[in-house]
């Protein structure tokens, strides 16, 4: 391993749209087996089903039906 490299002409990695940020959420534990059982479904790991779900929540600008609190 060299004691020094030259990054002078690096650039960032083209493959990366957005770097994801890590957070601490509290989910409720039928929530999570139900993407869990999703996850096994799809071969698609459970974290990221959540996230495209969300996204896709943010991407329609849904919003939470409140007729439930009546």
């Amino acid at each position: 391993m060299k004691k020094r490299y030259d990054f002078s002409r690096s650039r960032p990695n083209p493959y990366v749209k957005k770097a994801k940020r890590q957070i601490t959420i509290r989910l409720d534990e039928s929530t999570i087996d139900y993407f869990k059982g999703l996850a096994e479904e799809t071969n698609i790991p459970y974290q990221n089903l959540i996230n495209l779900y969300l996204r896709d929540c943010a991407a329609g600008k849904k919003r939470l039906r409140m007729d439930w609190a009546a």
